[in-house]
């Protein structure tokens, strides 16, 4: 046995083991996920009937918060605020990173191990740690964050205690990445197994490297602000608060000419980049499912790993774009429109290889194929829909409409999340020695992407007709009345897109003990993970340490005797 294998209730549960770290980010980021999706359950209500009282559950809201069932302003932006928080730093970036990158990229480099198994497993419990004290802010006084996902100062500064909180869990949760980022970046220059040089790097490991060098420069920068505006809050300094400020008709006594245009500078500058965290994980599942399903090597591999690398410098050049209402001078607004034309071009490059890298396979249609195959115009459209949003004429009209909601969800969900459940279904083999069911596979998929699109779809006619985001009351714009059905519609499909998740949950943990088993190399993959036992062996994962000899997409090889050639076999 290892010597490092220790079965106590401390290491059982407090593990070092990369592995056993990444299954915690998974179902931990999965409840979070589901969490946030409830949160935005009740806003889909009061949207599609604004002022009529939740039904089943609305009772069991205090009065503070929903009295008769009724739901208040202040409710609704707590929703929305913790809604956005949820599913960005507590969902889909520890599942992409997180889990993701945890489980698999040690095993894609042929290492026993990431290279600071504490610091991994410290990131993992900070993370939870700071989820947890998110999650309680709903328990404060005046309720939780308020002050939308970004945290604008003044309202931020001036909100209740719950905002307080909401800044100390930011704080937690940015530690908990950075701690990983580091743990990304040292695993990957140090531990790959020998002859695994850079240009033979699956397109997966690339992405997670480059998505920890995305957090290690640009999360300091908010994690700063964070503490400023703690500081506004708490210690009575006025980083973001300008002279004169006026609070509900009285003159705020302490404020000395800050500028909350800098907190909107620090926090952009954060996230941007992290609209590449949430996406390059993706991009790199998505390229691992396409190469083995297609039976072929992908097309521009040097090309793919360019764009990503290009994606990464650029991602900290475009920041202000999402502050064009700002004031900002003409001559800065150009640039940041320039810019931000030029980062579109490195995304089109990696849809375009991954396109052409159908051409001429032998598709297998297995279940994570079809979500591989759904990202590509689905994250697509959200790209061609964040153009207008990039050119400040058309922004002006558009940044504060649902057209801008419309392109951050086809991103972000039918993007990224897409792509997660694609990489879950593919590497749950690996995982747990076990094949999810085909055919619930599909019905999930199928049931998933038409709920999506029929959610986030309607946004960008919502939004080129004029109606504004952050409304409690659509209604209570003349203008929106002509739209207003689409939100009853989709407020269907949002409960739609909830139903057609039981499937995937029930077909998870049902495939997770009572699956079909699944052998070594379910896939007939090439790349390194598919060489160890399924699932990896503990704390050491490979029976004996690989040696790389070719690249990780040898399909259909001339002359080889099986149309797969790993990576490891000479």
């Amino acid at each position: 046995m290892d010597k490092h294998h220790d079965e106590s209730f401390i290491r059982k549960y407090f593990s070092l083991d990369h592995k056993i770290i990444g299954l915690q980010y998974m179902f931990t980021s999965l409840v979070f996920l589901m969490g946030g999706f409830l949160l935005v359950q009740l806003m889909r209500w009061q949207l599609a009937f604004p002022g009529r009282p939740m039904p089943f559950i609305g009772r069991f809201f205090p009065d503070t918060m929903a009295p008769g069932g009724i739901m208040l302003p202040e409710f609704y932006n707590q929703l929305g605020a913790m809604h956005g928080t949820i599913m960005v730093f507590l969902g889909i970036v520890p599942l992409g990173v997180g889990f993701f990158g945890n489980y698999f990229l040690p095993l894609q480099i042929g290492a026993r191990d990431m290279a600071f198994p504490r610091l991994n497993m410290m990131s993992y419990w900070i993370y939870l740690v700071g989820g947890l004290t998110m999650l309680s802010s709903f328990f404060m006084p005046g309720g939780a964050a308020q002050s939308g996902w970004t945290s604008y100062a003044p309202l931020s500064v001036t909100a209740p205690t719950g905002q307080t909180v909401w800044i100390i869990a930011m704080v937690l949760i940015i530690t908990s990445s950075l701690f990983g980022a580091i743990n990304f970046i040292v695993t990957t220059l140090n531990l790959r197994a020998p002859g695994l040089t850079w240009s033979r790097l699956p397109i997966f490991v690339w992405a997670q490297f480059i998505t920890a060098i995305l957090l290690l420069f640009s999360f300091p920068v908010l994690e700063a602000g964070a503490v400023l505006q703690l500081l506004d809050r708490v210690a009575g300094t006025s980083f973001f608060l300008p002279a004169g400020l006026v609070v509900d008709g009285t003159p705020l006594d302490r404020v000395g000419g800050g500028s909350p245009l800098l907190w909107q500078h620090l926090f952009w500058f954060l996230a941007h980049p992290e609209v590449y965290v949430l996406i390059l994980p993706a991009m790199g599942i998505v390229a691992e499912i396409i190469a083995n399903g297609t039976r072929k090597p992908l097309f521009g591999y040097k090309e793919i790993v360019g764009a990503l690398c290009f994606l990464g410098v650029m991602s900290f050049l475009v920041w202000a774009h999402h502050m064009f209402l700002s004031g900002m001078r003409t001559s800065l607004s150009y640039f940041f429109m320039t810019t931000t034309m030029i980062i579109s071009i490195p995304s089109v490059a990696i849809l375009t290889c991954l396109l052409l890298s159908l051409k001429g396979g032998s598709i297998r249609f297995t279940p994570p194929m079809h979500f591989a195959l759904a990202f590509l115009p689905l994250f697509g459209i959200g790209g061609l829909t964040g153009l207008p949003l990039g050119f400040t004429p058309t922004d002006i009209y558009l940044h504060d409409t649902y057209y801008v909601i419309g392109h951050f969800h086809y991103v972000v969900v039918t993007g990224s999340i897409i792509a997660l459940f694609g990489g879950i279904y593919y590497w749950f083999p690996k995982m747990f020695g076990r094949v999810m069911n085909p055919f619930w596979s599909k019905v999930h998929f199928w049931f998933t992407i038409l709920m999506m699109n029929g959610i986030f779809f309607p946004m960008f006619i919502q939004g080129m007709a004029g109606a504004q985001r952050r409304l409690y009351d659509p209604t209570a714009q003349l203008h929106n009345l002509v739209v207003q059905p689409s939100n009853v519609f989709m407020t269907y499909c949002a409960w739609g897109l909830f139903l057609a998740q039981i499937p995937f949950i029930i077909n998870f943990f049902y495939s997770m003990f009572k699956g079909k088993r699944a052998n070594e190399n379910h896939w007939e993959a090439t790349t390194l993970e598919w060489a160890c036992p399924s699932p990896p062996l503990p704390h050491k994962n490979f029976e004996k340490a690989p040696t790389v000899y070719r690249g990780p997409y040898e399909y259909s090889v001339p002359g080889h005797k099986t149309d797969f050639y790993p990576q490891n076999v000479i």
